[in-house]
């Protein structure tokens, strides 16, 4: 394959529900920094030629980081929303990646991605995908609640998966789709979003339940354990 792939990590965001003045993606974690480890896994992987990460212009705690000065990674401005920012790290590499080239675009606070699920991801580029994200079905039951916060309804978990980053679709269609959803105010909560709202169809690739992203406290508690015992499996 002649096709390359770029990373596009958004970190404009400020973590509100963290109830902490440091962004999420800045929080200690297993003795390196959220994003450290949300990085670590693109940096580790030969055919990944480039990352992006997208900051807030109010941002004073990257270039404290080691990783701020590693050459592969360049920077963008970050946007009020997260289809902003992502269309920003794309508009970074216009001068680089070419149109059949692929972008994963990952979220900054997910620091348990693991190598192989990269590796799955990865290897789905082939002839006939025309991109797609990490998923896992849900287990859980699912309940609709009223306006009083009391179960309306259970719903079918039929076909019902969860949504996690990275998420990758060639360059050139994923930047039109974010395009026109800035141009027409479309609501896209994530990339696959975007695609779909222009007809695209995403593959949903499986990926492991531990992939967790940081948005409470609690969440960070599970990210510990979760790298303690990828380090005593020797899976760092």
């Amino acid at each position: 394959m002649n096709s390359r792939f770029w990373v596009v990590v958004p970190a404009a965001g400020v973590g509100s529900r963290m109830a902490s003045r440091i962004p999420k993606q800045y929080l200690p974690l297993a003795g390196r920094t959220v994003i450290e480890w949300s990085l670590a896994p693109f940096l580790a992987e030969p055919s990944v030629a480039g990352i992006v990460v997208v900051l807030g212009q109010a941002d004073t705690h990257w270039p404290q980081l080691a990783v701020s000065r590693d050459a592969r990674i360049v920077l963008a401005p970050g946007g009020q929303e997260r289809m902003y920012s992502v269309l920003s790290g794309l508009i970074r590499l216009e001068d680089t990646a070419e149109s059949g080239d692929w972008v994963l675009v990952h979220d900054a606070a997910r620091p348990c991605l693991h190598r192989t699920d990269l590796e799955r991801l990865l290897a789905s580029a082939a002839p006939g995908f025309a991109g797609g994200l990490l998923a896992a079905p849900v287990v859980d039951t699912l309940k609709r609640a009223d306006d009083e916060g009391c179960v309306r309804d259970t719903l079918s978990r039929t076909g019902i998966w969860r949504a996690f980053t990275p998420q990758m679709f060639p360059y050139a269609e994923l930047r039109d789709a974010l395009e026109r959803a800035v141009d027409e105010q479309w609501t896209v909560t994530d990339e696959a979003s975007a695609m779909e709202q222009v007809g695209g169809r995403p593959h949903l690739v499986p990926g492991r339940a531990d992939n967790i992203k940081i948005t409470s406290p609690a969440d960070l508690v599970m990210a510990e354990a979760i790298h303690r015992s990828w380090a005593q499996r020797g899976e760092h």
